[in-house]
């Protein structure tokens, strides 16, 4: 549970320093894919090398999480197969290799890539939670600004 907490502390600390922060997040099918992307530099020195994150300000790191919605609750961490697509404004087009980590309460989909100063980047993200033979579908858009 202390892991979990750690995790997901450090990842909301992140998030709440990055300026206009939104809540990342996309209804689907009875799930919510929960999504964002930010600088790898942005995580603390010790969450980083418990995850085995190489820290940088070129390096950005995608973090994903699924939830089958349960009312009155705030919903049960499921694991899912899913793939990140990533394109930029030069057209290319990338897939993010995905980690999978699972602690008590939570399982999170993390992957980690390069990118340039002001790369704005399309990510399309699908999932299939485990069990179900739906394919859930989010997007996100993120700009990187690099130090």
């Amino acid at each position: 549970m202390r892991k979990t907490k750690l995790f997901f502390l450090s990842i909301l600390g992140v998030l709440l320093s990055l300026p206009a922060f939104a809540e990342n997040s996309t209804k689907a099918d009875g799930y919510t894919i929960h999504h964002n992307a930010f600088l790898t530099s942005d995580l603390s020195p010790e969450m980083a090398k418990q995850y085995n994150i190489r820290r940088s300000p070129n390096r950005a790191m995608i973090n994903i999480s699924i939830i089958k919605d349960v009312p009155n609750t705030t919903g049960t961490p499921v694991e899912a197969r899913v793939s990140v697509t990533a394109h930029n404004l030069r057209g290319q087009i990338r897939r993010i290799p995905l980690r999978e980590i699972k602690e008590e309460n939570a399982v999170y989909y993390i992957g980690v890539f390069l990118v340039e100063n002001q790369e704005s980047i399309d990510f399309t993200i699908e999932a299939q939670p485990a069990g179900d033979s739906k394919i859930l579908h989010a997007a996100l858009k993120q700009q990187f600004f690099t130090r």
